[in-house]
């Protein structure tokens, strides 16, 4: 199979098994995508949705959020990994939002990532889930798919490169929801340490290229 195929193929799956496929992060506004997209960072969404809802109903924007001091964020989000820095990160965010922006979040992602702790995920998520935009998000799931799977070459190995290659071989109106379709078949299926090869609809075109992945 041609990677050309292969691309066709589990696109053509996952539009016809999830067709209506989004973000699993909850949120009401941009401000609120962007504060829980930050929080996910090397933590589960399920963990996020349970603290954004305190989170939110006292600081739901970013004029609010603002007036918020850093130990203030940290008690609403110790959950979290990394609580100390995402505190510190939310409260620079809120601030320069305000000072630079009105309150409002940027559309541009080269502005996006100005912000304290949004890096280039972060502005395509919010490229992708808020505004429709044809942004790949790249994290660990889909950059551990991507590869796995034979979907990139070996020497796509940073996620920006990952990100480069999948947005030339996939349809640009399907790239927003292809970044979910990768993300999710990671998160569940195509697991980091055990993954559920028998579960997957692609065991029999999978080429389980899983060098490097602590499989045991």
């Amino acid at each position: 199979m041609t990677r050309k195929d292969r691309y066709q193929y589990i696109l053509d799956y996952f539009e016809k098994a999830q067709p209506n496929v989004t973000t699993e992060l909850q949120f009401g506004s941009a401000f609120q995508l962007l504060v829980a997209t930050l929080l996910s960072a090397q933590c589960t969404d399920k963990r996020i949705n349970a603290v954004t809802p305190p989170l939110f109903a006292r600081y739901p924007d970013a004029h609010s959020m603002a007036q918020a001091t850093e130990d203030d964020l940290y008690e609403l989000i110790r959950s979290v990994s990394y609580p100390h820095a995402k505190a510190a990160h939310l409260a620079a965010m809120s601030r320069m939002l305000v000072s630079d922006y009105g309150g409002k979040v940027p559309t541009d992602p080269k502005e996006l990532v100005k912000l304290p702790g949004v890096g280039r995920k972060t502005a395509n998520v919010l490229q992708a889930v808020w505004l429709g935009r044809p942004a790949m998000a790249v994290d660990t799931h889909v950059y551990r798919v991507s590869h796995r799977m034979g979907l990139v070459p070996r020497e796509a190995n940073t996620p920006q490169k990952v990100e480069e290659y999948l947005e030339k071989h996939i349809p640009v109106e399907v790239i927003p929801k292809a970044h979910h379709w990768l993300l999710l078949h990671g998160r569940y299926i195509c697991k980091s340490l055990h993954p559920r090869c028998a579960q997957c609809p692609f065991n029999d075109i999978c080429p389980k290229l899983m060098e490097g992945s602590k499989l045991e």
